[in-house]
């Protein structure tokens, strides 16, 4: 197929419509309870002053971070993204890249935090191993992933978007459009403007 913009357009938007949700037993969740789940457990998190952390490598890093600085500025929850650089190269490089969030989750995470991961593949070894620590810690946790079904990710959240895609493009702006779905519907709950300057 021609890569066009509106046939590029239609894989996206394609995606997305046979994405799907499910619990940690791969029960599947309709779309609307799944977004309510999310948002719901995310002002939990808010109400309890609990942290929310998000995680991704590449791409998916920025995306972490963008949606940890606009759910902190804006939507006053406790939220950070774990991709300071000083630290990531200093436990990369002496504990391994694959521990780069699993450790920082370990120093600054509780019990009853969110942890959103971002992952195209979902087999990432620094996400599979934030996932165990996650479990370990008692936190709660949300999955974005795509490429295959049995991707290792999906069995770990209480929330698993996964994207029937093998592109990281239409992964990536699939993610991108459902993390905002998330803030945006957080908005309307706690009637925060998500706007610049508020």
């Amino acid at each position: 197929m021609e890569l066009t913009y509106l046939n590029y357009v239609n894989e996206v938007a394609q995606s997305l419509k046979k994405a799907t949700f499910t619990d940690g037993n791969f029960q599947a969740l309709s779309e609307e309870d799944a977004m309510n789940a999310w948002v719901d457990l995310t002002s939990e998190v808010k109400e309890a002053g609990r942290f929310v952390f998000l995680i991704g490598n590449g791409a998916s890093a920025t995306m972490a971070s963008h949606f940890a600085a606009d759910i902190s500025k804006n939507g006053m929850i406790r939220a950070m993204s774990l991709n300071d650089q000083a630290l990531l190269t200093a436990i990369g490089n002496d504990n391994g890249y694959e521990n780069v969030f699993s450790m920082q989750l370990y120093r600054y995470a509780s019990k009853g935090d969110l942890l959103v991961t971002v992952s195209s593949s979902g087999n990432s070894p620094n996400i599979i191993k934030a996932l165990h620590a996650a479990e370990d810690i008692g936190m709660n946790i949300v999955t974005l992933s795509g490429f295959k079904p049995d991707n290792q990710s999906r069995p770990f959240g209480k929330i698993n978007l996964y994207v029937p895609a093998l592109s990281y493009g239409i992964v990536e702006c699939s993610h991108n459009i459902v993390l905002h779905c998330w803030m945006d519907r957080l908005e309307k709950l706690t009637k925060i403007p998500f706007l610049e300057g508020v």
